[in-house]
């Protein structure tokens, strides 16, 4: 019969499970494996098995798992790949922007820290069009409900503060009705409410999109029953997605919210930041536009880390 006294005889185990298993796994990788492989993968597994001898993981629950994780797949391949369910169940964990911060993070030794990176999320398109500085990117007119708004602002170099001519600033948003263009064929033409714009010889850059809607996430998928077991809403701040980049510096894509969004402090993505809070206000004596929203982007050149 085991016991557990300390009467001479061999020391009690730490736990009451095998020790050694995970060793045994990750030693299972072959001579093959790269560096990087068996530092990530070793890190995983060793966190993985961590995390089930600390919780005692049922053979039930271990199995609920394993069908989150097939329904996470089944969603991607029934909706020819336009719904990334994995990427959502990232965003709604934290891990996006959590992976996010760790890439981009950088404290300046300048006094003017770069523009906060936020989250690429599921909807950026390589395929955005260039539009004419000054243009808009509402190619299927305005919609019911929007409010056009000219965004304008200054791209600037943090170690000199001075402006970055001919950069490229990519933008992209979702309709008044919360989709983005291939989430609503129907109502929206490919590449609607998308541009890319460079700036111009002082760096200035300016065009009409509309003030931002606050929207769900889809309420019929794996990260929704994920979202309800946290007792979580699914809503999104309303925000503008862009991406700005320059050659010789680091680019940045990040997202920019509605100083009076109601979901600000509890966006179910984590995506939110301070210094991308901002205002729009009334626009006096422009024909198109009724709201003007300014933001300048501050960008760091190629190879600077600030502050470690």
């Amino acid at each position: 019969m085991a016991s557990n006294a300390t009467n001479g005889s061999a020391p009690a185990p730490s736990h009451r499970f095998d020790a050694e298993f995970t060793d045994n796994v990750i030693n299972g990788m072959g001579p093959k494996t790269t560096e990087r492989n068996r530092v990530v993968l070793g890190a995983l597994i060793r966190h993985l098995h961590d995390f089930s001898r600390e919780v005692e993981l049922t053979i039930d629950e271990w199995m609920t798992g394993v069908h989150f994780v097939n329904a996470v797949g089944k969603i991607y391949g029934d909706s020819n790949k336009t719904r990334n369910e994995a990427h959502r169940v990232s965003d709604i964990l934290g891990l996006e922007s959590l992976v996010d911060e760790i890439a981009h993070k950088i404290i300046s030794d300048t006094g003017i820290d770069p523009t906060s990176s936020s989250i690429l999320g599921p909807f950026w398109s390589p395929d955005a069009p260039f539009r004419e500085l000054g243009g808009n990117i509402m190619q299927d007119g305005i919609p019911p409900n929007g409010r056009v708004t000219k965004m304008w602002g200054v791209i600037k170099d943090i170690t000199t503060g001075k402006p970055i001519p001919h950069a490229v600033f990519d933008i992209w948003q979702a309709s008044a009705n919360g989709k983005y263009d291939f989430q609503d064929p129907d109502n929206q033409s490919p590449n609607n409410l998308r541009g890319k714009f460079r700036s111009d010889a002082e760096g200035k850059y300016y065009f009409y999109c509309l003030h931002p809607t606050a929207y769900s996430l889809p309420t019929d998928g794996p990260a929704w029953a994920l979202l309800q077991a946290m007792d979580r809403h699914p809503m999104r701040p309303a925000h503008i997605h862009i991406m700005v980049t320059a050659p010789e510096y680091q680019g940045c894509t990040t997202q920019l919210y509605p100083s009076d969004d109601p979901w600000l402090t509890t966006d179910t993505v984590f995506a939110v930041k301070p210094d991308l809070v901002v205002d729009f206000k009334p626009l006096e004596g422009d024909k198109t536009a009724t709201l003007e929203l300014e933001y300048n982007v501050f960008l760091a050149p190629k190879g600077y880390k600030g502050l470690l």
